[in-house]
């Protein structure tokens, strides 16, 4: 395949990149069937959405069963709770055959998962999108297969902000503080900004802080996760709700979708870290007048994005490669693979989809944000372990009594223990 560098992507039209995470561990031989073929697949899709998850991935069943007499069993499971029911499933000895999630490495390591040499078609692998094929690469070997993918940016109400007097949205950390604030004292319930630091995806949350404040999980291939600079992040996320009280009530125990999401939503947010997916939402209900900006920063430097990609990936078991292959020979045809991307709002994962997305203007301030973006390291076999850590700890963090150095320090030693 013919290497692509994220500047190369950008200039044909590229979006989003990659996080993750997961959390378990367990090994299965177990068959979903017997001999060379099976007759059903077991597979577990987190849900993107109400509207789409279940109706896409119900409508692929249908038309895999017809082109290879093989059922899908499908288990939708929120992204609330599939980092904790995947591992139980799996420590148990019982994964499904294909599993969403956005980590795999431990799995790879541990001798799980296909490779794509063995369950990938070669036209396939050439089609996708050489960073995410890099994400999805463990000693050598591609073992997680990006379903979908995004970047990260600043949604602001306009309308909150004309109330407030703000003409344009905050460059660096200060603004953003001085802006939330105008905005939270407009009152009736309104918030400056809203802030998920619940399970749901704690880890992007403090990512994209992190990194505008010039931090990162690893540095130089070390775990650097108390480093000064994160310490520093996680403290100002602490000071937005107890200090400054720009944020919503418990942000620690709040959730992206049903959360800041929601609020933003409805109008009483003045700010939230978001991604092309609530935009449809937003585009759709029509009632937040609404601009996307890139992260303020520290001290108004260069704004950095956070992009993740999600992963389909196999389990071994008798029997069930040939099914396997066949599930990735269909999905990663472009009019199944783009609609799931288009009805659930996200980015490509593939050279033939920016054809089709780079059009769109919509996506023009991830696509600019791009050269500066950063990832989660998906492809460390403990990340999924600590990532689960994050989700379960971090928001603990800004809690009026948290700690940001201590939290912070424990998950340094998950990190480098391995959990």
């Amino acid at each position: 395949m013919k290497k692509k560098s994220i500047v190369a992507l950008l200039a044909t039209g590229a979006a989003g990149l990659l996080l993750a995470g997961c959390g378990g561990r367990g090994a299965t031989n177990a068959a979903s069937g017997g001999g060379d073929g099976v007759k059903e697949l077991r597979v577990v899709i987190a849900e993107y959405s109400k509207d789409h998850t279940k109706t896409f991935w119900d409508a692929f069943a249908k038309k895999y069963e017809a082109r290879t007499g093989v059922k899908l069993n499908l288990q939708i499971v929120s992204w609330n709770s599939i980092d904790q029911q995947t591992s139980t499933m799996i420590q148990n000895g019982n994964p499904p055959d294909i599993l969403n999630l956005n980590a795999y490495a431990s799995y790879a390591k541990d001798g799980l998962l296909y490779h794509s040499e063995e369950v990938l078609p070669a036209a396939t692998k050439a089609d996708l999108i050489d960073a995410f094929v890099q994400s999805g690469t463990y000693n050598g070997k591609m073992y997680g297969f990006p379903d979908l993918s995004s970047a990260r940016a600043m949604f602001y109400n306009k309308g909150l902000f004309r109330r407030a007097g703000i003409s344009a949205p905050p460059k660096t950390w200060d603004e953003f503080v001085s802006d939330a604030q105008k905005i939270a004292a407009l009152g009736d319930g309104t918030v400056g900004y809203a802030q998920p630091l619940g399970p749901e995806e704690a880890q992007a949350e403090f990512s994209i802080w992190a990194f505008n404040n010039g931090g990162a999980w690893k540095s130089d291939g070390t775990w650097s996760i108390n480093s000064s600079k994160n310490i520093e992040t996680l403290q100002f996320l602490k000071d937005l709700s107890t200090k400054y009280k720009v944020t919503q009530n418990n942000p620690g125990k709040t959730n992206r979708t049903d959360g800041a999401f929601a609020l933003f939503s409805s109008g009483k947010a003045g700010m939230v870290v978001g991604l092309s997916q609530l935009s449809t939402g937003l585009d759709k209900e029509e009632k937040v007048d609404y601009g996307v900006a890139p992260m303020p920063t520290r001290d108004g430097g260069v704004p950095q994005t956070y992009g993740v990609t999600d992963y389909l990936m196999a389990f071994k078991k008798n029997g069930n490669q040939d099914a396997v292959k066949k599930f990735y020979e269909l999905y990663y045809q472009p009019d199944q693979v783009n609609t799931w991307i288009k009805a659930e709002g996200f980015l490509p994962v593939t050279e033939s989809g920016l054809k089709i997305f780079a059009s769109d203007p919509a996506l023009k301030v991830y696509l600019d944000t791009l050269p500066n973006i950063h990832l989660t390291p998906t492809d460390d076999p403990t990340w999924d372990k600590v990532k689960l850590a994050v989700q379960q700890q971090i928001g603990a963090a800004v809690a009026p009594d948290g700690n940001p150095a201590a939290v912070l320090g424990e998950l340094q030693k998950t990190a480098e223990t391995g959990g």
